[in-house]
């Protein structure tokens, strides 16, 4: 079942990847070493930065979303 913030997260997580894509490619027409240059590509190592915490979140969301439908999977017990 898919929760209220699973979809809030997919749709945060599209629009940095548009944002990030959008500054590649205002990268890409600036002058290498610029100024400019520099502020999108610290831009970008941002939405990346963004990116990871935002899938590490749903990646947590999920499993624990599993594990409230239907206990402790198996892989992940204690081995008597």
């Amino acid at each position: 079942m898919m929760r209220a913030t699973s979809g809030l997260m997919n749709e945060a997580i599209e629009q940095v990847v548009e944002l990030s894509a959008d500054a590649h490619i205002q990268r890409r027409m600036t002058v290498k070493g610029s100024p400019e240059f520099h502020k999108l590509t610290g831009a970008i190592a941002a939405y990346g930065k963004t990116l990871a915490v935002l899938t590490e979140l749903q990646e947590r969301e999920e499993f624990f979303a599993l594990i409230g439908e239907g206990g402790i999977p198996a892989c992940l017990q204690p081995v008597c």
